[in-house]
């Protein structure tokens, strides 16, 4: 197998993943998964499609992450790893799919507004 590429995106972070076949490693932006994430829960996010599959430590994972925060950034790694698993083997999207894994959040923060604080909240008002 060749080195597949693949791209996931989430609110404002954008991940674009080289997955091939080998031991198993997962490097962030040149660092480490332990050391990238350094909270259960993103890790954990982060895994779950190798986890789905079960297919860990099977593929050199190397990902580029760019934007967005911290839980946009383990989202958008997430969708990446899943489309690169569905390349690799068309049999992983139904199990993917049941897990919701291969579905881009579309949600977006919304703009700000003209003549209000935020998006949504107004300007404190006063009668007099």
């Amino acid at each position: 197998m060749e080195k597949l590429t693949t791209s996931g995106r989430r609110k404002t972070a954008v991940a674009r993943a080289f997955m091939s076949v080998g031991s198993g490693s997962l490097s962030i932006n040149g660092r480490t998964l332990e050391n990238y994430f350094t909270t259960g829960p993103h890790r954990y996010q982060v895994m779950l499609p190798f986890e789905t599959t079960s297919t860990t430590g099977q593929f050199d994972v190397m990902i580029n992450v760019d934007g967005g925060g911290v839980s946009g950034q383990a989202e958008a790694v997430r969708l990446a790893i899943a489309k690169a698993l569905v390349e690799s083997n068309e049999e992983f999207r139904t199990l993917l799919r049941a897990k919701d894994l291969l579905t881009r959040d579309s949600r977006m923060v919304e703009r700000k507004k003209p003549g209000r604080k935020k998006a949504r909240k107004r300007f404190q008002f006063s009668k007099r």
